[in-house]
């Protein structure tokens, strides 16, 4: 554990957080300090809830620790169970609790609560949220799915979608609709809307439907082990991946594949003629490793990107991300830093990013358009329409995001290139107000308003350093012109340039000098 500005991971009890809440009939009585409470905002704030997170805090305070913060803890978990009388009980400590070693676990077990109580064992010092989330279900399966007789029709479970997940609630509608397609119906859903009640009949489906294998791949391979369920590998990100998965659930269960692509909209799109500009763009994909693997198929196979370099946060998938990396002949990138991600971006420059909210920030520094493809994620990721990710719907809704960006950089670059007409330079009044627009330095109608010494958004770029090498005003005019996907990498060839050769001004012959350098 390290101080950081940002994390793309919370600790672990954060991790069974998001399993407790998106179950139902489930409590977590979590031992924690006052401060540690901040984590019902990740679920009411940014997923935007209706209802608070199950969980109960023993709040203590540093005035506690010299007292018995163990009794503490009793009273909290039996005032818990009288409270909401849940069918099943999650117990275990957080971050700063874990310090001072009360044993939750144990003292929940000696309560003897008419409930059954689960302990959890989550290293905050050494394990990140993923694994609290994977650990946490983990733990609820082993305690409470039993052998059971078998559904009479083909049945199958949904496992690993959990509150706080990344388009989880409309991913779930789409798997449920292919295997409808393929007359299998839903057995269970786990953890995201299942009671404890719910997770005990696991084993009457006759497969499991991985679907987020951070969170669900534990649970998944005891079940195969001690229930003789097995499991589907292919997550159906994708137009391929979603042809794939279907075939795969067929050959488990023995019934037909069945895809309905009638919707299916994405293929189409990337071959047409609008769509040809896409091929060979270079993108950066980073984020959590399934997510990154199914971005990096669509990428190559399906739009036609050149994938330029991959990484994952979550070192539990660093060995198959790194596969996957030699398979695309590119160095992977396997951190939690991310101060190491944009150092990589800035460095391979490409014209597209593929990540997080953490890299949809990089990428409005470095001036590189982003799409989101993965958690961590911020509350424009969880909109009120139905946008998943997997199934036909989702290959559609992915196409979109991706190729959004680039539209709109592309039109932003049209505005930059015609800045000096007489008719759209900056010190033009709007168009729209025809005779009667007066220019910005007019004090017209179309002047922003501005906080005095406020700097205006054509002058964002500030003056370009690169240790004492300075770009002269004429120059850093003709820079942007260039198009906003190859910039970054023309801006960075000059600095290399004019340094090389101890110039400390880059004006536009030195642009030219370099790009003709370069272009040998």
């Amino acid at each position: 554990m390290k101080l950081t500005l940002w994390t793309y991971e919370g600790p672990p009890h954060v991790g069974a957080m998001r399993v407790a809440t998106a179950m139902k009939g489930l409590h977590y009585v979590l031992h924690a300090p006052q401060g540690d409470t901040y984590a019902d905002l990740l679920f009411t704030m940014i997923e935007r809830r209706n209802h608070r997170p199950p969980v109960t805090y023993t709040t203590f305070q540093a005035r506690d620790l010299g007292a018995d913060t163990a009794n503490l803890f009793k009273t909290a978990c039996q005032s818990a169970y009288d409270r909401f009388k849940p069918q099943a009980m999650i117990v275990g400590a957080s971050c700063t609790a874990e310090l001072i070693q009360d044993d939750p676990g144990g003292m929940a077990e000696q309560m003897g609560l008419p409930c059954p109580v689960i302990a959890l064992e989550l290293p905050s010092y050494q394990r990140k949220e993923n694994f609290g989330a994977d650990e946490t279900f983990y733990q609820i399966t082993r305690a409470l799915a039993k052998p059971v007789e078998k559904t009479p029709d083909v049945t199958a479970n949904l496992i690993g979608p959990t509150a706080l997940g990344f388009r989880h609630r409309d991913d779930i509608t789409e798997v449920t609709r292919l295997l409808a397609d393929m007359g299998i119906a839903v057995n269970v859903c786990a953890p995201y809307g299942a009671t404890p009640a719910d997770i005990a009949l696991l084993g009457a489906a006759h497969v499991n439907v991985l679907m987020y294998p951070e969170t669900g791949d534990s649970a998944c391979r005891w079940m195969e082990r001690e229930l003789g369920l097995p499991y589907t590998r292919t997550v159906p990100i994708g137009a391929g991946a979603t042809r794939d998965f279907v075939a795969e659930v067929a050959d488990l269960t023995g019934t037909a594949p069945c895809l309905d692509d009638s919707r299916l909209r994405q293929p189409w799109y990337a071959a047409s003629v609008d769509s040809t500009y896409l091929t060979g763009k270079r993108v950066f994909i980073f984020g959590d490793g399934t997510h990154v693997a199914a971005a990096a198929r669509i990428a190559r196979d399906e739009i036609g990107f050149e994938v330029a370099g991959l990484g994952c946060y979550n070192r539990e998938m660093a060995r198959p991300i790194r596969a996957l990396a030699r398979d695309f002949g590119v160095e992977p990138l396997i951190t939690d830093d991310y101060l190491e991600v944009e150092a990589a971006i800035e460095a391979l420059a490409p014209e597209m990013i593929l990540g997080t909210q953490m890299e949809r920030m990089i990428g409005k520094r470095l001036g590189i358009p982003c799409a989101v493809i993965s958690a961590p994620v911020h509350v424009q990721d969880f909109p009120a329409r139905y946008s998943p990710q997997m199934g036909i719907e989702g290959a559609n809704v992915i196409f979109d995001t991706w190729v959004h960006p680039l539209v709109m950089g592309l039109e932003e670059h049209l505005l930059h290139m015609f800045r000096e007409d007489p008719e759209f330079h900056d010190d033009a009044g709007a168009s729209h107000h025809g005779a009667a627009h007066v220019a910005r330095d007019e004090g017209g109608p179309s002047a922003p308003r501005r906080a005095t010494g406020a700097t205006p958004p054509e002058d964002i770029s500030g003056k370009m350093t690169a240790g004492e090498v300075i770009w002269l005003d004429a120059a850093e005019r003709e820079l942007r012109k260039i198009p906003f996907f190859v910039r970054s990498k023309a801006k960075r060839n000059t600095e290399t340039f004019a340094a090389e050769r101890g110039m400390t001004e880059i004006d536009i012959d030195t642009l030219y000098e370099a790009k003709a350098h370069y272009a040998r």
